[in-house]
């Protein structure tokens, strides 16, 4: 009779735990540079927390219904999570914050994203030319630099770059 109860208990825990476990930032990325490969496409990572606001908005203006196919058409996107609170660790992409030190190091801030062709070589990353990073560009110069990223890192034609210009910049 126990082992019953104890069996029924580890199935109805199971997919709990399931849910919660959250895929390797390796595979993550050796998923995204295959399918770049295969979609003549490069990778946008953007490395993002729950509690950060300013990765929400990146994350919104990215899937605007302005932006999404431009994105979509130009990169294969993979967002890792990083940095969480201790309650929500379990959030995290196990692997993450180690990729994230590799390619910004001790400087701070989130979201930090960069843009790798098909076989991992950076293109381009968020810091701006002072070395700060441009997280989720917003301000009419964070949004200029943005655009000449883009622009080296993509197809995107001048009109499109303008579009995703004009949904990240904030209106005052």
């Amino acid at each position: 009779m126990k082992i019953k109860i104890l069996l029924i208990s580890l199935l109805f825990a199971l997919p709990t735990i399931q849910a919660t476990a959250q895929e390797q930032a390796s595979v993550l990325m050796q998923q995204a540079t295959a399918q770049a490969k295969k979609e003549h496409k490069n990778v946008f990572v953007m490395f993002h927390a729950s509690w950060c606001g300013w990765c929400k908005k990146m994350t919104k203006n990215m899937n605007s219904p302005a932006c999404k196919k431009f994105f979509d058409d130009n990169f294969v996107t993979v967002e890792l999570t990083v940095q969480e609170s201790p309650k929500n660790k379990n959030l995290e992409n196990p692997g993450a914050d180690e990729l994230l030190e590799q390619y910004k190091g001790e400087k701070a801030g989130l979201p930090f994203w960069v843009i790798l062709d098909d076989k991992g070589k950076v293109l381009t990353d968020s810091f701006n030319s002072k070395g700060e990073n441009l997280g989720c560009p917003s301000a009419v110069d964070e949004v200029a630099e943005f655009k000449i990223k883009l622009k080296k890192a993509s197809k995107l034609n001048d009109r499109q770059i303008a579009v995703i210009a004009e949904t990240f910049t904030i209106k005052k």
